[in-house]
């Protein structure tokens, strides 16, 4: 080859693009998890986004949280606001719905379609990638395409002739699950523009949403509709039950644009939004833009390996990046928990945190790779703290739920604080975290006096007990890097209470009566669902929720052949739990339930008891057994991104047992390379002889020397460099040293 032709060749390569690297977002499937308990969102949204446009199934029960399940073949339009994995249904906001023919109000039932203005569909013609969505609507022949911004959607509807009488429903009536209007108001501007609002009540007490919508084609007629009865020649309604038919006298192209922007706000901040955010009607590059995003955000962690596995993975961390979700304006306004308006606030405020499940590894995965959103979720966390007067638990739009127990806001800021994050209060944070431990509810009253919390006191004490004893670790440790000597012996104290709820003679965590003995009769496998001393798991699997002192859990069984040997028992006991047990209590190994988050760190207990090997054959199992790349490849709700963050952890090779120790400890790869961006330099993992037979760990080399520890600090992934792990079909003397142990 000439000179010529090289530089020719070499030109050729930069310029059409071939340098650049794989696009990620083929990899992700959002519609993996959606059948089954997954209850993942199904739709469009971008990294984080407010605006989360997606199809709306008929509601069928619990495994419809999301509005949206595979199985379903039903749709009654397509909402803006939905839940990702959740264990409760609300929201679906805004709910619109194109239509051909007389337009009809009611929605209609799976067993009677042609009674109301749903539609069936088939997966078929379905498409469903990151930021786009698209299905075709039988009953009217219409295409829907759905794509958005961070705060508006963008519909794109394509009506294939022959039609009549084309038309669009806005529904403000429709919820998912517990979600009900309480009122609404829709307002027509021009021929082109609607504004209004829908604030309604569910699993979040008071919601308020505001919405802009703008037309590409300007409507014929608008009408308004309260509980289905006309609101005369009126250009505005307010009620309870509002509807509006904005109808076309054509549809110039067959298509018809949507966009409808969202605020927490007002209508204004709304279209505010959609001339900040999408000026113009380009739904392709609006999409392509998107992916872009999605691609940009996936490419924090790239890896080699099977294509089943690169599936699995990059929809898991898509699922990561669902929530939280931005819950403020482009001017930066939001509304508080004390629902007063927030104006113009010096940081991004999020919504949608499902802490009881999240801050054992979705946090610690955020501090890994999302470090430039982590001091904004805590000074959210510290704006709520200031407008409710509590930490979050369970924070949703604006509202507390108080859905599950512990204060695991406490981890996450602490963790936050000890990995070197700040752009916080930290004095306020300290002020918040202690606050979260010295409140007299759901039993913390008995632990401030160094108590075990009886269970003749309340359903849980077990589960509570256990998870308080999490937090205030994470306290202590906050208060000695402070220096703050008397609050750090304290918490320390209360860290240790989870002795109190260990049965030396059973050897299980139980529930102790006020008067000192043991609740019976007992069964270590009985689980009945908030009517015991566990939430959502039996004693088998909550015995184990000692994360952050796991050398402490094994010294009380008296001996680590004690520990390893009722450890090993949990992975082939029966796996029937008995009736009344809660779904929730899902993907069982013997009694370990991975699809209940409690359990998340169990398997990884091994490397504390000098095993570190034992963990293998179990990470393969889980990942394999519960984790595919089919509709119902969730063992069980995706719970906001923790079920995906476990898994994207685990297939580097390690997980965070200990919330908030920043150290991670180490099982079997998955993968055969990855670069992961962490939030200092980047990290490389090159995995050696990497098979489905070459499960267990024989050695490592980091930076080109030995390494030998059965753990990996979060300081030395963020340092960068390269980890080397040399990988075998037989266990190995790598991590079984004592010095190599986690504490």
């Amino acid at each position: 080859m000439t000179r010529i032709s090289i530089f020719t060749f070499v030109c050729f390569i930069f310029f059409t693009g071939a340098h650049a690297q794989e696009p990620l977002t083929p990899y992700v499937n959002p519609l993996i998890g959606s059948a089954g308990h997954g209850h993942v969102f199904v739709g469009a949204n971008v990294p984080f986004g407010a605006a989360q446009l997606g199809p709306v199934n008929i509601f069928e029960g619990w495994d419809w949280c999301s509005g949206y399940n595979y199985s379903s073949n039903t749709i009654i339009g397509f909402a803006h606001t939905h839940l990702s994995g959740t264990g409760i249904g609300d929201l679906n906001d805004i709910v619109i719905m194109p239509g051909t023919g007389a337009p009809v109000l009611a929605k209609g039932t799976k067993e009677n379609p042609n009674e109301g203005y749903l539609s069936t569909f088939s997966h078929a013609n379905e498409i469903a990638r990151p930021g786009y969505y698209k299905v075709l609507l039988d009953k009217y022949n219409i295409q829907a395409e759905l794509t958005t911004t961070a705060r508006v959607g963008f519909h794109q509807y394509t009506f294939k002739k022959p039609y009549e009488k084309p038309h669009v429903l806005v529904d403000l009536i429709e919820g998912i699950g517990w979600d009900a209007p309480v009122e609404a108001y829709i307002r027509q501007v021009d021929d082109k523009t609607l504004v209004g609002y829908r604030f309604s009540k569910g699993w979040s007490s008071d919601q308020r949403q505001y919405f802009a919508i703008k037309l590409s084609h300007p409507v014929a007629s608008v009408a308004l509709y309260d509980s289905a009865v006309a609101a005369g020649n009126k250009p505005e309604t307010k009620g309870k039950r509002i509807q509006a038919v904005l109808s076309f006298r054509d549809i110039p192209g067959e298509v018809l644009k949507i966009k409808v922007g969202l605020s927490p706000v007002s209508f204004e901040n709304a279209l505010q939004n959609i001339e900040s955010e999408l000026p113009g009607w380009d739904f392709t590059a609006t999409a392509k833009a998107a992916d872009t995003q999605w691609n940009n955000e996936l490419s924090k962690v790239r890896i080699k390996g099977p294509e089943e596995t690169k599936k699995v993975f990059y929809t898991a961390l898509y699922h990561t990046m669902i929530a939280p979700s931005l819950f403020n304006d482009v001017n930066g306004d939001y509304r508080g928990t004390d629902k007063k308006v927030y104006t113009k606030a010096p940081f991004t405020n999020y919504t949608t945190f499902s802490l009881w499940d999240t801050y054992r590894a979705y946090h610690p995965l955020y501090t890994l790779v999302h470090g430039d959103r982590v001091p904004d979720i805590i000074n959210t966390f510290l704006a709520i703290y200031q407008q409710q007067g509590k930490l979050p638990v369970w924070h949703l739009m604006g509202s507390e739920t108080n859905t599950m127990l512990g204060y695991h806001a406490v981890p996450v800021i602490v963790d936050a604080y000890l990995k070197g994050y700040r752009g916080f209060d930290v004095n306020l944070a300290y002020e918040a975290v202690k606050q979260s431990a010295m409140q007299k509810t759901e039993g913390i009253n008995y632990v401030q006096k160094l108590r075990y919390i009886p269970a003749d006191s309340m359903v849980e004490s077990v589960a509570k007990g256990l998870e308080y004893a999490i937090d205030d670790a994470c306290i202590a440790r906050m208060a000695k890097a402070l220096g703050k000597k008397e609050d750090y012996e304290y918490f320390s104290k209360r860290a240790k209470l989870y002795t109190q709820y260990f049965d030396p003679k059973t050897r299980f965590m139980r529930g102790k009566l006020s008067n000192g003995q043991w609740r019976t009769p007992f069964d270590p496998i009985a689980s009945k669902h908030r009517e015991d001393d566990y939430a959502e798991g039996n004693a088998w699997q909550y015995t184990w929720l000692v994360s952050h002192d796991a050398p402490g859990l094994i010294k009380l069984f008296g001996s680590r052949e004690a520990f390893l040997s009722k450890l090993d028992s949990l992975f082939t006991i029966a796996s029937d739990l008995g009736h009344g047990s809660s779904p929730d209590i899902s993907g069982l190994i013997g009694q370990y339930a991975h699809g209940n988050e409690p359990g998340h760190h169990t398997t990884y207990l091994y490397a504390y008891a000098g095993v570190p090997y034992k963990t293998a054959p179990l990470i393969r199992k889980i990942t394999s057994t519960f984790y595919t790349s089919k509709p119902d490849g969730l063992c069980g709700n995706e719970d906001v991104g923790q079920m995906s963050a476990w898994y994207i952890l685990s297939a580097l090779g390690f997980y965070s047992v200990n919330p908030a120790d920043g150290q991670y400890v180490f099982g079997s790869p998955l993968v055969d390379h990855a670069i992961i961006q962490t939030s200092g330099k980047p990290f490389t993992l090159d995995v050696v002889g990497n098979s489905a037979e070459n499960i267990y760990i024989q050695k490592m080399e980091l930076n080109g020397k030995a390494y030998t520890k059965s753990f990996i600090r979060h300081t030395d992934l963020t340092a960068g460099g390269t980890l080397k792990i040399y990988m075998g079909k037989t266990p190995s003397k790598w991590g079984t040293n004592k010095n190599d142990i986690p504490q």
